[in-house]
């Protein structure tokens, strides 16, 4: 199924992409950098979809092809790319804001009409961000295609989906560290957001910030950079 996703100008789309090529993880994810067409599985409510999403400047639309498992997570998935991409966002509106703050003036005008990031699921990025700690980029993509390898369903041919809480939950700490390489500090950390999650920690979109953020901090191994960071991404909230 072929979706248009209007968004309102400027969007200056580079770095955004740049992002998402950037922390692409094997199996779950695809990156073609000759097309831009960014591919991944969204797990929504009748099971794990397909999405390919590519920007289309001169339409002002982000052409979005979804393989869904079933008709009605059509909505449901749309409104996932939308928030992942910001393609809500008022870019004058925030360039405006931004410009008044002589600091960031020159860098708003070079860029105008930027994006922030989002996410498709708010257990899945917060795993991926633990696996990120403290360690180079490319050591956080493999510690994720690890984890995907080992624990996700796979779907649509090469594809996996990432892996529910409670299939985390249910594998000791032990067997986590030594299928993904952590350390014993970060699959106790992973293992615990997991188990978290599983008993119902709110990590939707729709969370409060400060229930969000509570939530996330009561974790350990998560510190207050990690918990701002994934207000932003999952919530949208600055």
């Amino acid at each position: 199924m072929r979706v248009l996703l209007p968004y309102r100008d400027p969007f200056t789309h580079a770095p955004l992409w740049s992002a998402l090529r950037a922390h692409t993880i094997a199996g779950l994810e695809r990156h073609d950098t000759d097309t831009g067409a960014h591919t991944r599985v969204v797990n929504a409510a009748h099971g794990p979809a397909l999405v390919t999403v590519v920007v289309r400047p001169e339409k002002r639309h982000v052409e979005t092809r979804i393989v869904p498992a079933h008709s009605a997570d059509v909505g449901e998935l749309t409104d996932i790319v939308r928030r992942w991409l910001d393609l809500d966002a008022d870019p004058l509106a925030i360039d405006a804001a931004l410009s008044r703050h002589p600091e960031l003036a020159s860098l708003v005008a070079s860029r105008p009409g930027l994006r922030r990031l989002g996410s498709v699921d708010g257990f899945e990025t917060a795993v991926l961000t633990v696996l990120g700690q403290q360690v180079s980029l490319a050591a956080a993509r493999t510690f994720g295609a690890r984890l995907v390898a080992a624990y996700g369903r796979p779907v649509h041919g090469e594809f996996r989906a990432f892996p529910a809480p409670e299939v985390l939950a249910d594998r000791s700490p032990e067997e986590l560290r030594s299928a993904i390489g952590l350390t014993g500090a970060r699959a106790r950390t992973v293992h615990a957001l997991a188990d978290a999650a599983a008993d119902g920690l709110p990590l939707d979109a729709d969370t409060e910030p400060a229930k969000f953020r509570a939530g996330v901090l009561a974790l350990p191994g998560i510190g207050p950079w990690t918990a701002d960071y994934l207000t932003v991404r999952v919530l949208g909230d600055p």
